[in-house]
């Protein structure tokens, strides 16, 4: 009984503290700031310290739903076969070949970010830094550099 009286009164004050430090309706408090005492001048008055007040908040945000086309898109070259152009879609890449055509190739498995597959023809990349190693059914596999 003893400590469940200590903790309360231990535990109940620092709550308090903590409440009258976390402002109630969502906008940050202005730090204090000190000024540095001014320098003692001879003979003449000491300049008034420069206003302290804090420039207006501001607020950031950004709209994660919009298109980014340009992220995580790169070229490859891939010998005299052409450029390809691979795009990262987070758990998918979508492949624009030589000719134009475009694959999707989703990440296999899909807890990673470096092997992707094509679920009908079984097609494969894997991306190595500025590597990627294309595997097509019936071909050799190919190096593409950045």
């Amino acid at each position: 009984m003893a400590l469940r009286w200590t903790v309360g009164v231990s535990v109940f004050p620092l709550l308090v503290v903590v409440a009258a430090c976390v402002p109630q309706d969502g906008t940050p408090k202005a730090a204090s700031t000190v000024s540095p005492a001014p320098a003692q001048q001879s003979g003449a008055s000491v300049a008034a310290p420069a206003s302290t007040t804090p420039a207006p908040a501001t607020k950031t945000t950004t709209d994660l739903t919009a298109p980014r086309p340009a992220l995580g898109t790169a070229a490859y070259r891939c010998g005299s076969n052409g450029t390809i152009t691979i795009q990262n879609l987070g758990t998918s890449l979508r492949v624009v070949g030589a000719d134009g055509s475009t694959e999707e190739f989703a990440a296999s498995p899909a807890n990673q970010n470096s092997r992707y597959q094509e679920a009908v023809t079984h097609d494969a990349i894997v991306i190595d830094g500025r590597e990627a190693l294309v595997m097509k059914k019936g071909s050799t596999p190919q190096t593409c550099t950045r």
